[in-house]
Order: structure tokens, then sequence, then C-alpha cells
């Protein structure tokens, strides 16, 4: 994804709050970096659009508070799917 920074950090936003997208998601939707699109939401959006970026930070507050059990689920498919 090419383009301006700012554009690119906007669509990304409005991505992660239409979809309750975690970072990773983002990252491969748009083919970037994982590190790319955390700064671009945490960073340069907040000098943008300062009402999306609250959204964006409070979905990924969200993401942060679950990843745990994510993990978790993970590794229990993986070690389920071994055994059969």
């Amino acid at each position: 994804m090419k383009g301006l920074p700012e554009e690119r950090a906007v669509r990304l936003a409005e991505y992660i709050v239409k979809n309750s997208a975690t970072v990773r998601d983002a990252a491969g939707i748009f083919h970037i970096s994982k590190s790319t699109v955390h700064k671009d939401v945490t960073e340069r959006l907040a000098g943008i659009n300062g009402q999306l970026y609250e959204q964006v930070k409070q979905v990924l507050e969200q993401n942060k508070s679950e990843r745990h059990i994510r993990g978790g689920l993970a590794t229990k498919n993986k070690y389920a799917a071994l055994k059969n």
C-alpha cells in the first residue's frame, strides 16, 4: 500500500475500527508490516484525526486485553490437531 503516510494512517484506522481488527490483521490486509501499522495508528493518527485515534486506541486496548485468550486457544487447537 503506497501513498501518503497520513492517508494510509486514516485508512488503516478506519479498517481497524470497522472490523475490530488487530494490528496483525490490518498488516496482512494492507500488505505492510505490523510495525508500520502500529506507528501509523498510534503516532501519526493522533495529529491527523483525534476522534478516530481515540476509537482505534479503544479497539487496540481491547485486543491487548484479549490476546492471552487467543494465544491459549491457538495452542489448544495446535495440540488437538497433532493428536488426530
